[in-house]
């Protein structure tokens, strides 16, 4: 028998489950008894917050696992996403995270996917630290500085 999945929620915090939003009114203890799609409120990301390549991404994925009734407009906005981040991103680790993001979302595993996209996030803001320092410099540099 598959393991069971519990997941402790405290008073008003918000799960989404296979496209439910469900809230608790008291701290509460679920146990998923089969394979869910699920996220914890604290890993929604609200649009506005989705400012950088890997954010965008993110919220793609996001929309298909929250609203499953727009899943193909978000799987639509994924697939056009992808291949410019690819083209984007020189870093191999970030190359090979989506390329396995890339076949974690073809094989239904949403989840799992988020997952490694917040895995990345950390390479991301050290690549894009490292892009401002070097702009900051040329600026530098170009002013006789």
């Amino acid at each position: 028998m598959k393991s069971t999945l519990k997941i402790s929620l405290k008073a008003n915090e918000k799960i989404y489950v296979n496209g439910a939003v469900i809230r608790t009114d008291r701290k509460v203890t679920l146990e998923f008894l089969n394979n869910v799609q699920f996220l914890m409120e604290n890993h929604v990301l609200q649009a506005e917050d989705a400012r950088t390549p890997l954010r965008q991404l993110y919220f793609a994925v996001q929309i298909m696992l929250m609203t499953p009734d727009s899943a193909d407009d978000a799987r639509r906005i994924f697939a056009g996403l992808l291949p410019r981040l690819l083209e984007s991103f020189s870093n191999e680790r970030i190359r090979a995270g989506l390329k396995h993001i890339d076949q974690l979302v073809a094989d239904g595993q949403v989840y799992e996917a988020l997952k490694e996209i917040r895995a990345l996030y950390p390479l991301e803001t050290e690549i894009m630290q490292q892009a401002d320092t070097d702009a900051t410099r040329a600026l530098a540099m170009a002013a006789g500085e």
